[in-house]
């Protein structure tokens, strides 16, 4: 029986095949559905209750905003966007907005498979390859007193949000620093606490900004 259930939404039909011939591979997703615009997007959530959502942010309708809304009346969703619009400012509204993941079209079916995996059991997923381009682009500097943010961390902490920066899952974070998946989860509590985020993917690009990570 397949565990994750998928709906692709993208408005061009041979790229949205590509995608849902991909995912259907795996043992473990089912697409259940597809559509080509946001109320394509609202109507399957309705009526399919899929558990992962594949949205193209460029839709007719408006990806961005359709997050929102998808959210707001499908709260166990995950949504993931995959597209070729590469902005920073898209990609922060989009998580704000919601969604679990940020994709760039053209990614490798392993990765494309891997974000989907991530998002379904609650994690948060951007590419490394969005990651670092967003990483190198000079972010609008917002007045907030972003030295105080993070002397108020401890050294394990700034390792930790260090690696996250650098687009480590938990697992792997755990690894390099020969620590527990668990105890991973804790510190990122305490951090996104501190830095006062809401979650993994902001405080990623708040440490970019702030430790002029380069990739």
């Amino acid at each position: 029986m397949n565990e994750i259930r998928a709906v692709v939404i993208d408005s061009d039909p041979l790229f949205r095949t590509g995608v849902a011939y991909t995912l259907n591979g795996e043992a473990d997703i089912a697409v259940v559905g597809e559509g080509a615009s946001a109320s394509d997007a609202f109507r399957l959530a309705a009526d399919l209750k899929p558990s992962v959502i594949v949205l193209d942010i460029g839709i007719l309708g408006g990806g961005a905003e359709a997050v929102e809304t998808l959210v707001a009346h499908c709260a166990d969703v995950k949504i993931l966007m995959l597209t070729s619009i590469v902005d920073d400012q898209q990609v922060c509204a989009a998580m704000q907005g919601g969604a679990w993941g940020y994709v760039l079209k053209g990614v490798s079916g392993p990765e494309l498979v891997q974000s989907v995996r991530v998002i379904h059991r609650g994690e948060r997923y951007v590419t490394p390859a969005l990651a670092a381009r967003l990483f190198a682009k000079p972010r609008n500097p917002a007045p907030r007193p972003e030295q105080t943010l993070f002397s108020s961390l401890t050294g394990r902490e700034e390792q930790i949000l260090t690696l996250l920066a650098e687009g480590l899952s938990n697992k792997e974070i755990g690894g390099r620093l020969e620590i527990s998946e668990k105890t991973v989860k804790h510190y990122l509590t305490i951090i996104l606490d501190k830095l006062n985020v809401r979650n993994r993917v902001q405080a990623a690009l708040l440490a970019a900004s702030h430790l002029g990570l380069s990739f």
